[in-house]
């Protein structure tokens, strides 16, 4: 990379470590070199660093933008190898004062997920926003070093050989021999795919085919039929977890339900004075998360009239700001809407509409933001991902997936969003959700892997980890509803998981009530110890 020395010596330029190595990924010195200049004059920088690209999101998509098929090709591959967002998303980004003189500013940036529409939508719209899709999770699985032989629909020939393809799942069904067939969708046609029931491997993972999936499948076949013998999943994975140098900690509640005959107002109120209490866990937290459903809203089932005790919008929303404006001021709460708040349905939901959550707009230290939104603490060099997403589409994954569904899953949510990172999607099937179809990116698509993927709506905690990620199922503040007790389902309330940025430890806390709690059949209090 004779050109690149040069341009750096001249410069005066500085790579850090992680900046270099991508650098060198790109095996092409004409390029390197076209992209190390470019950056230092965006970012007008001379010590590059990997961080840089969190505080200049629009960088690499407008570097894309400038190269030939080939080259751009080729620096996707580098760039998703580095785990760096190929389309940027609208960002914010804010620094926060530091514990102590000696420890570096926190900083937080939020990536929202776009949410406005701007014509009138039509089929071609939901084409665009597949094929988008599709891209963006071909890139992810093109990564993998086992897909030998990879090829596309429309170049397989005669002959039987041994390859390896991508294709976006469109239709299912039972042979007569008792096996799978699947038609598989690339850009360039449809293939069937065999895959034989008989093993016991196969078996499983077939089992846990969506429509809609993207995914890779080696085999051997022709232009006619592919014979399956292995499935791939796009898949979310953690090498390095990260560890802050400052003692603190973040907590997680949701579906505060707040507005409900049933809201569990002397509990909730419990957390909020455990907040502002001396109790050194309670000291530590500077980040809140509060995935969705804050209140229990208007109209949103038939007869809700009749359980609600704050009959109008306005009237819950204040409720829940009563609770939020008491939340010391250090902590900086992260809130995004549910189905039940004052926000479309469709996702990626915009943030509570001001008009009925004007409260909410007046909080200092509330933040409010997108369904789904990707909120990353920085410390230094240092990045800490959550990924906030409230979970409407959890009841699908279990229903469609026979191993949760037979698990009866709905009590152990977290097995459930654990296919989310799989598929590294939060709702692959269409129609399971209502979702607003974008051209340009699938904002469901789990872009950048999170340090911990939190989410609401089951009403019950449940923790996993998947390949290094933390998932966190929030708890909740309100009682059984008719329509729980109808379905089975048993909530969970009131239990707030607490994560320990520094020593990645977790511990879960209940504010139970045991008044409140024995209307629902029970109460507990303490505390849970989990890592």
């Amino acid at each position: 990379m004779n050109t690149l020395l040069t341009l750096l010596r001249s410069e005066g330029l500085l790579l850090d470590k992680a900046f270099f190595s991508l650098v060198q990924d790109f095996q092409d010195d004409p390029l390197a070199t076209s992209f190390v200049s470019l950056f230092t004059r965006y970012t007008g920088q001379k010590w590059l660093r990997h961080d840089l690209f969190t505080l200049h999101p629009g960088f690499i998509t407008s570097f894309l933008t400038s190269l030939s098929l080939e080259q751009r090709e080729r620096a996707e591959r580098v760039f998703l190898a580095h785990r760096l967002p190929l389309s940027a998303s609208p960002i914010s980004i804010t620094s926060l004062a530091p514990s102590s003189p000696h420890q570096a500013a926190l900083k937080y940036s939020i990536f929202y997920a776009p949410t406005k529409t701007d014509k009138k939508l039509e089929v071609s719209d939901f084409v665009g926003h597949f094929r988008s899709r599709y891209q963006q999770l071909q890139r992810i699985l093109m990564q993998r070093a086992d897909l030998h032989n990879l090829i596309a629909f429309n170049k397989l020939g005669n002959d039987r050989q041994q390859v390896s393809v991508i294709g976006i799942v469109t239709s299912k069904r039972m042979s007569k021999n008792g096996n799978l067939i699947a038609t598989l969708e690339d850009l360039t046609g449809k293939m069937s795919v065999v895959f034989r029931l008989d093993k016991e491997d196969m078996a499983k993972k077939a089992g846990e085919l969506l429509l809609d999936d993207v995914i890779a499948v080696k085999g051997s076949g022709n232009r006619d039929i592919i014979f399956a013998q292995d499935i791939y999943w796009p898949d979310s994975f953690i090498a390095d977890k990260v560890h802050f140098e400052q003692d603190i900690s973040i907590a997680f509640i949701s579906d505060t339900h707040c507005g409900s005959n049933l809201h569990l107002t002397k509990s909730l109120n419990a957390f909020i004075d455990w907040l502002n209490s001396e109790d050194e866990h309670a000291k530590k937290i500077r980040f809140l998360f509060i995935p969705g459903d804050t209140v229990d809203g208007v109209g949103v089932f038939p007869g809700q009239e009749f359980v609600l005790k704050e009959k109008s919008l306005e009237e819950q929303y204040v409720l829940l700001a009563s609770y939020l404006k008491r939340v010391p001021k250090h902590i900086t709460m992260f809130l995004c809407p549910g189905q039940h708040d004052a926000s479309r349905v469709a996702e990626p939901q915009p943030p509570p509409n001001k008009h009925y959550a004007a409260p909410l707009y007046e909080i200092d230290n509330l933040v409010l933001v997108t369904n789904p939104t990707l909120v990353t603490l920085h410390e230094g060099l240092k990045d800490f991902k959550v990924l906030m997403y409230h979970g409407a589409s959890i009841h699908s994954f279990i229903s469609e997936i026979p191993e949760l569904r037979l698990g009866k899953a709905h009590s152990t949510p977290a097995k459930a969003v654990k296919h989310m990172l799989k598929r590294r999607h939060l709702a692959p099937t269409h129609s399971e959700v209502t979702y607003i179809p974008n051209a340009d990116q699938d904002p469901l698509v789990i872009g950048q892997v999170p340090d911990i993927l939190c989410t609401g709506e089951v009403h019950r905690l449940d923790i996993e980890t998947y390949n290094g990620v933390l998932i966190l199922t929030g708890s909740c503040w309100q009682g059984q509803t008719p329509f729980e007790e109808k379905v089975g389902n048993i909530p969970d309330p009131c239990k707030v998981p607490v994560v320990n940025l520094k020593t990645r430890e977790l511990k879960v806390f209940d504010f139970g009530d045991s008044e409140e709690l024995a209307r629902i059949g029970g109460a507990r209090a303490g505390v849970v110890d989990g890592k």
